[in-house]
This record gives structure tokens, C-alpha cells and sequence, in this order.
């Protein structure tokens, strides 16, 4: 059935399709399945280029074997906060880590960040992201530093001295300014390699046009963020600069 789990067989036509260089769309399509299953499949096995139907399905048996290890003993696992599908929420989860992978973020940083961003509090201890996601403490640690620096995620104390690591609504904002100033960069270097290589020859014209490229995106970029981050404190349905929304009904 498209909503149940991946067979070891479909896990070998998975293989195939993609050794034939078939798009995730078309093996879904053979297989009935989402395109999105798909995806998160493939992305979350090694990717396109190593993915191994034989190890995707032993890992898959482990981390069901992991989940019924965690589940309690003796008692009823507490019910999802506001009563939401806890298998629907765990496989957006997964679908949600993949989008971050195909954006170009590493697996480890996306699942931490998936696992802060899903929270209601938004916030996690490294304990907690440790238990959590089944990984060491040196993982989590290195997929912090990695969002910090992307402006994606910040520190505090608890009232109880540990070191909690926080999302809040201006995570978008802060990540394309953290985007912002490494095009920045890339735009600095550009140029000095326009003055090492000589502006009238080839390669030097090259670098003058990726940097004029990069600073027109760098400076919309900013102008953009600028320009919307009033979105990120105003809830659904309020107009960000007091006036009235136009009737849906209207025309």
C-alpha cells in the first residue's frame, strides 16, 4: 500500500531506477508510492550516488528495533501534545530533515534542527537532542556550532544552569542574513582576484562578473529580509502594517 512501509523489494527497484538515472518523481510513479517517500528514502540511505537497497533496509530494521526499545515498559507512552498523529508528526520530521539535506545541510545539522524546530517550546537541552535522535554528545555538539554559525539556532541558560539550544520566529530571518554575509565574502574575494588576474583578461572578467552577480543578490537578499521580517511576528491572518485585509469574497 502507498502508505505503508518500503519492502525490501521496493527497495531494489528503488536501486535500479536510480542506477537507470530515473528522477525520485518516476519511481514513485512505478512503485505507487509518494514522491516524497521517495525522497526521504533515498536522502536519509546515503543519497542518489551510494544509496544500497540491501544496507537502506537492515538500517531501517534498526531504527524500528531502537524505536520499540524506547517505547515504555509497563506503561502507555503520554499522549502527542494537542492531540496530533504522532506517526504523522515523526514522518514529517523525516520529510521535513530531507528538504533541509536537498537545500544542502548536512544530515546531522538537519536532524537537529528539525528535532528544535518541531518542538512547540523550541528549545532542547543536548541531553535531550542526544536521547532524541540517538547520537553522541560530540554529534550534537558539532551540528550546534554548525547552526549557531548559520545564525539558525542560539544558546541560553536554564534555570537550572544547562545550556539549552533555541529556535525562535526569526530563524529564517537570521539564516538569510547569515547567507547575506557569506555572499558578502565570496563577492570580497571575487574582487581580489580581479586585481591578481587583470580586468581585461578572461578569467579576470569572469571573477568581475561573479562578484557584481553575488553583490546584487547579497544587497536584494538584505533589502528583502529587511522588508519582511515583520512576518515573522505577525500570526495568520493579522496584517503586518495595521490595515485591513481585503474580503476574500470580494470580486
Amino acid at each position: 500500500m502507498p502508505g505503508g512501509r518500503l519492502t525490501q523489494q521496493e527497495r531494489q527497484q528503488i536501486a535500479l531506477g536510480l542506477a537507470d538515472g530515473l528522477a525520485y518523481a518516476e519511481i514513485a510513479r512505478r512503485l505507487d508510492r509518494p514522491t516524497s517517500t521517495i525522497t526521504r528514502e533515498v536522502m536519509r540511505n546515503g543519497g542518489p550516488t551510494a544509496y544500497r537497497a540491501d544496507l537502506a533496509h537492515r538500517a531501517t530494521e534498526r531504527r524500528a528495533h531502537r524505536r520499540r526499545q524506547a517505547a515504555p515498559r509497563g506503561a502507555e507512552a503520554p499522549a502527542p501534545a494537542y492531540g496530533r498523529d504522532a506517526e504523522a508528526v515523526r514522518a514529517y520530521e523525516e520529510t521535513f530533515t530531507t528538504v533541509m539535506m536537498q537545500s544542502g545541510m548536512p544530515k546531522m545539522m538537519a536532524r537537529v534542527l528539525a528535532s528544535l524546530i518541531l518542538t512547540d517550546t523550541g528549545s532542547l537541552t543536548a541531553s535531550e537532542l542526544v536521547q532524541r535522535l540517538d547520537v553522541s554528545a560530540a554529534s550534537v555538539s558539532k551540528a550546534i556550532a554548525f547552526l549557531d554559525g548559520q545564525g539558525m539556532v542560539r544558546r541560553e541558560r536554564d534555570e537550572r544552569r544547562r545550556e539549552r539550544y533555541v529556535v525562535d520566529d526569526d530563524i529564517m530571518y537570521q539564516s538569510m542574513m547569515a547567507s547575506a554575509r557569506s555572499m558578502a565574502q565570496v563577492v570580497e574575494t571575487a574582487r581580489q582576484g580581479v586585481g591578481i588576474l587583470g580586468p581585461h583578461t578572461p578569467a579576470g572578467v569572469r571573477f568581475e562578473s561573479i562578484a557584481r552577480f553575488l553583490d546584487f543578490v547579497s544587497e536584494s537578499t538584505v533589502r528583502a529580509a529587511e522588508q519582511a521580517r515583520d512576518i515573522l511576528h505577525t500570526k495568520p491572518g493579522t496584517p503586518s502594517d495595521g490595515a485591513a485585509e481585503p474580503s476574500p469574497d470580494r470580486g
